[in-house]
C-alpha cells in the first residue's frame, strides 16, 4: 500500500494513493456532502455534483472538482470549506430540489433521505429555481417495489447496482433533456419488465424514488377484522433490525425483536428457522433421492424468490434443476394453516399469516398461485425489515429498552442453528450438508461446521466434500452476474457439480434488498471501514448464534421429528409433496 501527502483544509494527511477525494477526507475525518458515498461510484459519473471542492495541484490554479471520482496526488491542496466550493455545493443541492416532489412530511423515506440530508448540509433555501417539473410515472403494479419519477434525482445508482448485482440492465435513463427520467425499457411497469424484484434497487436509492410496496395496511385490517394473526421471522432480520434504532451493524437483537413482536399483539411469534430445518429435511432427501436414482444434476437451490424468478424468465430450460421445495417461510406458512391450525381448533381461513422477511422479491413470491391451496395462502402479508422497524416506532415501543424475550415454544418454537446460517451466502448448502453427511453415513460430521462453503463476498465459491469415500462437488452463487456462470455450465453440458446454491442477492438474505439501509452518513458512530465490512458484521451475527445453539443440526430438532411423526409422515411423502413443494413456469407471465 503506497501511501502520498496531502493537505486538506490546510492540515496534512498521508492516504493511499488510488483514492478519490472523498474517500480520503472521510478517511481522515471530514464530510463532504456526496450522494454516492455509500455505493463506491454506483453513480451517475458525478452528474449530480454534490461533493464539490477546490482542490490545487502543485503550482496549478485552484479548480472545483467532483470529489467522489478526482484521484488524490502527491502535494494535493483540498478545501472544503471555501465560499466557491460551499456556494457550489449549495447550488446543486438547489438546483435538485428545483424538479423534487418535496412531501417529506408523507415520505417512507423520511429520517434516512440523502437529499434531505445533504440539504441540511449545504444550507439550502428554498424555492430558489421555481419552474416547470419532469412529467411524473408512478409504478405500484407489482407486490414488491412502487417506483416514483417524481422524487428520482437521476443519480443513477440503482442502474449500477441492478447490472454489478445481477449483469440485468432492467433500469435506465429513458427520454432526453428535461424529461428524462429512470425506469425499466419504453417506460414501462416492473410488472411488464424481466426486473426480478430482488429489491437491491430500493437499498440504494437515496429518496423515495424506489422503495418496497408497504403491507403493513393488511396487518393492521387483519388486527381489525379479530384474525388469529401469527407472525414468522426470517433469520437474517435479526442481524439488521437493531440498525433501525440506532444500534451498530451486526447487532444481534433477537430477544428484544421478539419482545417488540409480542407487545405488537401477533398471537403467536416463531422463528423461520423451523421452516429453515424443514426445508433442509425435505431438499436433502430429495437430493440423496437425485443422487442415488438417478436424477437431474446438479440439483439447484429454491428457497431465494428473486433466483427462481430469473430462472423462469432466462433460464426456463433448467427449471429441471431446481429444487421443488417451496422456500422456508411458505413451508412454514403452509404448516401453520394446516397442522398448527388444526391443533388450535382453528378454521384456516381466520388463520393470517405474517412474514418478516429480508426481502422484496417474497412480496411477490407469496402471492404466486402455487402457493395457495383449499386453506388458502400460505402467507398472507410479507413485511420487510425496515417495515417491521417502522411498525415498532408507530407503536411507541422503545426497542432499546426492551427485555430479552423467547419465541413461542408449541409446535414450531425449537430450531437448529443450521437453520440460523440460512440467512447468508453458503448458509443453505453448509446446513444440508450437515444432514446428507447424516444420511449417508448415519453419523454426525465431527466438525458440524463445512467452513469450505462460507465466504461474503458475491463470486462464486466450490468445494468438493469427501463423504465417507463419497465425494460431493458443490458451488455457491449469490447475485445473477455470478450465478450466470454456473447456468451456463449446465445449459453447455459442463458443469462438474451435483449441489448448487444460489442466492439472488449478493451476499445473501444479510444483504437482501428489504434490509436496513446502510448509510455511513447517518452513522457517525460506526467503523471506518463499514462500508466494506457490512455484509461481514451481519454474517457473523448469524454465526455466532449457531454457535451457541445446543442442536445444529436440522435433523436432530425434535419439534420437526414430532411433526412428520404426528403429520407429514416422512420427508418428501405425498402430504409433504402437497403442502411443501412447488413447480415453475418458463417465461412466467406478471399479474394481471
Amino acid at each position: 500500500m503506497e501511501l502520498i501527502n496531502i493537505n486538506i483544509e490546510g492540515h496534512p494527511y498521508q492516504v493511499e494513493k488510488g483514492m478519490t477525494i472523498l474517500e480520503a477526507a472521510r478517511k481522515c475525518g471530514f464530510e463532504i456532502p456526496s450522494l454516492c458515498a455509500y455505493n463506491h461510484g454506483e453513480c451517475s459519473l458525478a452528474s449530480c455534483r454534490v461533493c464539490l471542492v477546490e482542490a490545487q495541484e502543485g503550482q496549478g490554479p485552484k479548480r472545483l472538482v467532483a470529489s467522489c471520482v478526482y484521484p488524490v496526488s502527491e502535494g494535493m491542496n483540498v478545501t472544503i470549506s471555501s465560499p466557491k466550493a460551499t456556494s457550489a455545493r449549495r447550488t446543486s443541492v438547489e438546483l435538485l430540489l428545483s424538479n423534487h416532489n418535496r412531501n417529506c412530511q408523507e415520505c417512507d423515506k423520511n429520517g434516512m433521505c440523502e437529499l434531505l440530508h445533504v440539504s441540511k448540509l449545504t444550507g439550502a433555501r428554498e424555492n430558489m429555481y421555481p419552474g416547470a417539473k419532469t412529467p411524473v410515472t408512478v409504478d405500484q403494479l407489482t407486490p414488491s417495489i412502487k417506483r416514483d419519477t417524481s422524487k428520482c434525482i437521476l443519480c443513477g445508482r440503482c442502474i449500477a447496482r441492478c447490472d454489478a448485482a445481477h449483469g440485468l440492465s432492467v433500469l435506465g435513463f429513458e427520454k432526453r433533456g428535461f424529461n428524462t427520467i429512470v425506469g425499466p425499457a419504453e417506460n414501462r411497469s416492473f410488472k411488464d419488465s424481466p426486473c426480478i424484484l430482488c429489491g437491491q434497487c430500493t437499498t440504494v436509492c437515496p429518496t423515495g424514488a424506489l422503495m418496497e410496496v408497504s403491507e403493513i395496511d393488511k396487518v393492521d385490517e387483519a388486527f381489525r377484522l379479530g384474525k388469529h394473526v401469527v407472525v414468522q421471522v426470517a433469520p437474517a432480520v435479526r442481524a439488521s433490525l437493531g440498525e433501525e434504532f440506532g444500534m451498530k451493524i451486526g447487532t444481534p437483537v433477537t430477544g428484544k425483536m421478539i419482545a417488540a413482536l409480542k407487545r405488537l399483539g401477533f398471537e403467536r411469534c416463531y422463528d423461520v428457522n423451523f421452516g429453515a430445518d424443514l426445508t433442509i429435511m425435505e431438499e436433502g432427501t430429495e437430493l440423496l433421492h437425485r443422487l442415488t436414482d438417478g436424477g437431474t444434476l446438479p440439483m439447484i437451490t429454491s428457497c431465494s424468490p428473486g433466483w427462481v424468478n430469473y430462472a423462469e424468465y432466462y433460464y426456463g430450460d433448467l427449471l429441471d434443476h431446481l429444487s421443488s421445495c417451496k422456500s422456508p417461510h411458505q413451508m412454514q406458512g403452509a404448516i401453520i394453516k394446516s397442522y398448527w391450525a388444526k391443533q388450535k381448533g382453528y378454521d384456516p381461513k381466520d388463520v393470517f399469516v405474517v412474514s418478516v422477511m429480508p426481502c422484496t422479491a417474497k412480496k411477490f413470491e407469496k402471492d404466486r398461485p402455487e402457493m395457495e391451496n383449499e386453506n388458502g395462502k400460505d402467507v398472507d402479508a410479507v413485511l420487510t425489515t425496515r417495515e417491521l422497524g417502522k411498525l415498532i416506532k408507530r407503536s411507541g415501543i422503545n426497542f432499546n429498552k426492551l427485555p430479552d424475550e423467547e419465541w413461542d415454544q408449541d409446535i414450531m418454537g425449537e430450531y437448529s442453528g443450521a437453520g440460523v446460517i440460512f440467512g447468508v451466502t453458503g448458509g443453505v448448502m453448509e446446513a444440508a450438508l450437515r444432514t446428507v453427511y447424516y444420511k449417508l453415513t448415519n453419523k454426525e460430521y465431527g466438525k458440524i461446521e463445512f467452513s469450505e462453503v462460507r465466504g461474503n463476498d458475491a463470486g462464486i465459491r466450490e468445494a468438493s466434500i469427501d463423504i465417507d469415500g463419497t465425494t460431493v462437488n458443490v458451488a455457491i452463487a449469490s447475485g445473477m452476474r455470478s450465478a450466470r456462470v454456473l447456468l451456463d455450465e449446465i445449459r453447455e453440458g459442463k458443469s462438474k457439480y451435483h449441489f448448487i446454491e444460489i442466492m439472488g442477492c449478493p451476499g445473501g438474505c444479510i444483504n437482501g434488498g428489504g434490509q436496513s439501509y446502510v448509510k455511513p452518513c447517518f452513522l457517525p458512530n460506526e467503523d471506518d471501514d463499514i462500508l466494506d465490512t457490512y455484509k461481514a458484521k451481519r454474517a457473523n451475527a448469524l454465526y455466532s448464534e449457531d454457535e451457541r445453539q445446543v442442536i445444529r443440526q436440522s435433523h436432530n430438532n425434535s419439534q420437526i421429528q414430532e411433526l412428520y411423526k404426528q403429520f407429514l409422515g416422512e420427508p418428501n411423502s405425498h402430504l409433504a409433496h402437497e403442502l411443501l413443494h412447488t413447480t415453475y413456469n418458463k417465461n412466467r407471465e406478471r399479474f394481471d
